[in-house]
C-alpha cells in the first residue's frame, strides 16, 4: 500500500504560487516588450523553480518495497529490510547502517509539539476552557496516548511499523531479520559511505551510490528538480545576454 506524507500547507502554497506564476507568464507572453519582459520572466522562473523544489516536490513515500524520501534535490530509497532506526526531532531521520537521511518533510516545530501535548490534557491544565465537558475514561486514554504526537511523529511510526513487519520475512529469506543484519546490508561491504551535504536534506554519512544490492540505501539526483533549476538558469542567462 502506498502512503505519502508531506506538508499540506507547503503543498497548497506551492500550487497557489504555480497558478499565480502561470497567469503572469501568459501575460508576459501576450504583452511581450523585449528585454524587460524577459527579465521578469527569468525572475518568475527562478522563484517558481525554488517553490517547486522546496514546497511541491518534497515528500516521504511509503511503498511495498521500502521508503522513498524525496528531498529538494535528491531522492533516497531505503528498503524496509535496511531501515535500522527512525528518529524524530524537528525532522525525521532514517538510519540504515552507517548511512542516514534526513527528511525535508514532514517537520515539526516546538509550538506544534506543545500544542499536541496540550491536546492530550483536559480542562484548565490543557489550556482549554474550565467549563469543557469531562472526557470519558476511554477518550482520556486515547488523548493521553496521542499527547505530544505530531504529523512527523505519526509518519515516523508508520515507517517503523512497516520496517518491523518486513524483518521476519527478511530473516526467512537469509538476508538478516534483525536490525543489525539489515544495517550491515544497508551500509555495504565494498565501499565506504560518502558524506552528503545537508543542504539537500541528507544526513552526514549517507551512501551516495546509485548501484548496489537491494539491501542498500540508494541516493540519486532528482531529474525533475534539476530540469526545473536548469530551465530557470537558462532564462536568467538569456535575460542577462539580452
Amino acid at each position: 500500500m502506498r502512503e505519502v506524507f508531506r506538508s499540506k500547507a507547503a503543498l497548497v502554497l506551492g500550487w497557489v504560487w504555480v497558478a499565480f506564476a502561470a497567469a503572469n507568464a501568459v501575460d508576459l507572453v501576450v504583452r511581450y516588450s523585449g528585454p524587460s519582459s524577459l527579465a521578469a520572466g527569468a525572475v518568475l522562473a527562478v522563484l517558481t523553480a525554488l517553490v517547486f523544489v522546496t514546497c511541491i516536490r518534497p515528500a516521504v513515500v511509503l511503498t511495498d518495497e521500502g521508503v522513498l524520501v524525496r528531498n529538494p534535490l535528491r531522492d533516497a530509497f531505503v528498503p524496509w529490510t535496511a531501515v535500522d532506526d527512525v528518529a524524530v526531532s524537528h525532522a525525521i531521520t532514517i538510519t540504515s547502517g552507517d548511512a542516514a537521511v534526513r527528511c525535508w518533510t514532514p517537520q515539526t516545530t516546538a509550538r506544534e509539539r506543545a500544542a499536541a501535548v496540550r491536546r492530550g490534557r483536559s480542562g484548565p491544565e490543557g489550556g482549554g476552557p474550565a467549563a469543557e465537558p469531562a472526557r470519558s475514561r476511554g477518550e482520556q486514554a486515547a488523548a493521553e496516548a496521542l499527547a505530544g504526537r505530531t504529523h512527523a511523529d505519526w509518519a515516523a511510526e508508520q515507517i517503523r511499523r512497516r520496517a518491523e513487519a518486513a524483518r521476519p520475512r527478511a530473516g526467512t529469506g537469509g538476508t538478516g531479520g534483525t536490525g543489525a543484519g539489515a544495517g550491515s546490508g544497508a551500509a555495504g561491504t565494498g565501499e565506504g559511505p560518502a558524506t552528503i551535504g545537508t543542504g539537500a536534506g541528507l544526513g552526514p554519512g549517507a551512501t551516495a551510490g546509485t548501484g548496489g544490492g537491494p539491501g542498500m540505501m540508494r541516493i540519486t539526483w532528482a531529474p525533475g528538480a534539476l530540469v526545473a533549476l536548469g530551465v530557470a538558469l537558462a532564462l536568467v542567462v538569456a535575460a542577462f545576454l539580452a
